[in-house]
């Protein structure tokens, strides 16, 4: 029998679900119990098909849009990444159930962009195009009001403005450096524009960069758990990848991994983005022991104790 080449695997920590997502996933199952099933969910309560699969089969129906939902007493959940001003609107019309699992680091943003625009600035919103965070955050405010920052050449065509008249905010999810370097361009043209009382960017989001960060230069590859449309993961990923990690791969599953490239591999990273579960996590680190003598080691860059409650409304309705 031929004998398993050794490996070690630098598991990162933080790594996996943070605050906001636990409450979010909190408030579904929550309902469901409260309630009972049906409850419908605007959009993925987070980004990462593994949960969104195990909340369909308790009885969580996804739609993207509200039209998609009959009439109903059920409860109608907004998804943790926030949503325009016109999703609440539309479901007040219709007599919705609603409850709001935004995470409250969102909602921090959106109450930023309403008092920048109250005191007549033009808010400069650093984010990804077509990101439901994005779309939600754009939709606080009435259209023209918040103009989308994706690149430094976006700050470069900026004209009309002479800082006092400007505000910033970022999508929570973003590359810490990325942008980092944009808020930086826009501080050398604009040295009077507002910005944040605190940093946008999430402490998870940071977090599992700087783990991820710590770790990749040991690594001959860095495996991302989590879903393609999970922005915090695609920044994970790019992160191993810009610190000179020859392999960085974001995956979804075990069975994601393209074996035939890891060629005499010795050591590799994994983490995993804010809205993956440890179990995938676990169910890799067991994929490459089936193929490898493996040895963990756990990188630890900092510890987390934030917790969000529930929406009050659920709250409430739990005390009863």
């Amino acid at each position: 029998m031929n004998e398993k080449t050794p490996l070690t695997i630098l598991l990162c920590a933080p790594r996996g679900f943070c605050a906001g997502v636990v409450r979010a996933i909190d408030v579904v199952e929550t309902a469901l119990k409260t309630y009972g099933a049906p409850v419908y969910v605007r959009h993925e309560i987070v980004h990462n098909r593994f949960v969104v699969d195990d909340l369909k089969r308790k009885g969580a129906i996804f739609v993207e849009e509200l039209d998609e939902i009959p009439e109903t007493t059920a409860p109608v959940i907004f998804s943790a990444h926030g949503v325009p001003k016109s999703v609440p609107e539309a479901a007040a019309r219709r007599n919705f159930m609603a409850i709001d699992a935004t995470c409250p680091l969102v909602t921090k943003v959106h109450r930023e962009a309403e008092i920048h625009n109250k005191r007549g600035r033009t808010i400069l919103l650093v984010g990804h195009a077509g990101h439901p965070e994005v779309v939600g955050t754009m939709g606080q405010l009435p259209e023209g009001a918040v103009r989308l920052i994706e690149t430094l050449d976006d700050v470069s065509q900026l004209d009309g403005f002479d800082g006092q008249d400007l505000a910033y905010v970022t999508q929570t999810t973003l590359s810490v450096d990325d942008t980092r370097e944009i808020v930086d361009a826009l501080k050398d043209r604009f040295p009077a524009i507002f910005g944040p009382h605190k940093e946008d960017i999430c402490y998870a989001t940071t977090n599992r960069q700087e783990a991820v960060k710590r770790v990749a230069s040991r690594c001959d590859a860095v495996f991302v758990v989590g879903s393609f449309n999970s922005s915090n993961s695609q920044r994970l990923r790019e992160v191993a990848e810009r610190e000179g990690t020859p392999i960085a791969r974001l995956i979804n599953r075990s069975s994601d991994i393209d074996w035939s490239e890891l060629g005499s591999i010795k050591t590799i990273g994994i983490t995993a983005g804010a809205s993956a579960p440890d179990i995938l996590v676990e169910e890799i680190v067991d994929a490459f022991s089936a193929r490898y003598t493996v040895s963990v080691e756990t990188v630890t860059t900092a510890d987390e104790s934030v917790f969000f409650p529930l929406p009050r409304e659920l709250r409430e309705k739990v005390a009863e």
